[in-house]
């Protein structure tokens, strides 16, 4: 089988691809990757002789039907995916987001390629902290973020391409996935990064926002599991069972670096926050067979900041980078973006 990943030098693609070469010796893996600040070529060092690379931008027309018309398969990793970014600089995510996811699928259409399209929770927007209810394929679209918003957007171009333009195509949303590779812009690395250099966490308001926490070794998994044998036209919810709020994870890493769990500094929250998230896996268990096999939070979060600890060399450019971007749009590297007049409050 012949597959394309998109934005494969990324978190999520990155080890996506890791797992494609160590799983599926046959495949023939190919990278499209803009290479932008959150690409890194050297998340792909551990397999670059089994995967071919081609630097390039989704929505290059051209170069996107010249590459899904020479593979069988194409996982759709690429995407903007900063929140904070998203609430500064909205028009670059309804590009990369809504124009590429758009250009792909049609490249896709005119070459007869199946198509999957991962995407995240966050376009459900929140559940109440005290609502005991999950979020499940059919539950309504209701994000609150620019980013949430073009990969609801992204999401709703697959389903009508599948149903009006004969796409062969699927979807999964997946809950906040942590692990390696992932760039220090991001909750967790963030915090582990800080702690390495001896700093404080630093948490957006209270730190009571429940999230459900995804190793990313599951969840490429789950990908690989929708993308290769799931139903067509389908979305599948890919989510683990640890429900854990953001102060309780910061809490958990100050254990690990054996710190007291009050050495945390609470900082405004970001504007509309979202409460909670959470959702029903039922069906990629049951028709796929899928089971998240690092469900044990604290052991995934310890392998992590080992990871970060003994790799250096791959974050410490990342986190200078990310600091001087913030220093020069006149933030600080972790305020929370200025909520535009008239912006939702958190709730």
């Amino acid at each position: 089988m012949r597959v394309l990943v998109t934005g494969g030098a990324g978190f999520i693609g990155a080890n996506l691809v890791q797992h494609l070469v160590r799983t599926e010796p046959t495949a023939r893996v190919t990278v499209l990757d803009a290479l932008t600040y959150a690409g890194n070529l050297a998340s792909l060092e551990p397999v670059a002789d089994a995967v071919g690379v081609v630097q390039g931008d989704v929505c290059d027309e051209r170069l996107v039907d010249r590459l899904v018309g020479g593979c069988d398969l194409v996982v759709h990793c690429a995407a903007e995916s900063h929140n904070d970014l998203s609430l500064a600089e909205p028009s670059a995510f309804v590009r990369t987001n809504v124009t590429g996811t758009a250009v792909l699928l049609e490249a896709a259409r005119r070459h007869g390629t199946r198509f999957h399209h991962v995407s995240t929770d966050e376009v459900y927007g929140d559940l109440a902290l005290d609502d005991p209810a999950r979020f499940t394929e059919a539950s309504p679209y209701d994000p609150s973020s620019p980013y949430s918003a073009t990969k609801a957007g992204s999401d709703l171009l697959v389903r009508a391409w599948v149903r009006s333009l004969g796409v062969v195509a699927t979807v999964s949303n997946g809950s906040n996935t942590y692990g390696p590779y992932q760039h220090v812009e991001k909750f967790v690395p963030r915090q582990i990064t800080n702690l390495l250099d001896g700093a404080r966490p630093v948490v957006y308001g209270s730190g009571r926002n429940v999230r459900s926490w995804l190793h990313v070794a599951d969840h490429v998994a789950a990908i690989w599991a929708v993308a290769s044998r799931g139903r067509p036209g389908r979305s599948y919810l890919v989510g683990a069972d640890d429900e854990v709020d953001n102060l309780t994870v910061v809490r958990m890493l100050l254990a690990l670096f054996g710190r007291p769990d009050s050495d945390v500094e609470l900082v405004a929250d970001r504007p509309a926050h979202d409460r909670r998230y959470s959702l029903d896996s039922t069906r990629l268990r049951r028709e796929l067979g899928w089971l998240p096999r690092r469900s044990d939070l604290w052991r995934g979060l310890e392998q992590t900041v080992e990871w970060y600890r003994e790799n250096e060399s791959w974050w410490r450019p990342a986190k200078a980078a990310t600091e001087e971007r913030y220093r020069a749009a006149g933030q600080a590297p972790l305020d929370p973006p200025t909520a535009p007049p008239g912006g939702r409050a958190a709730p």
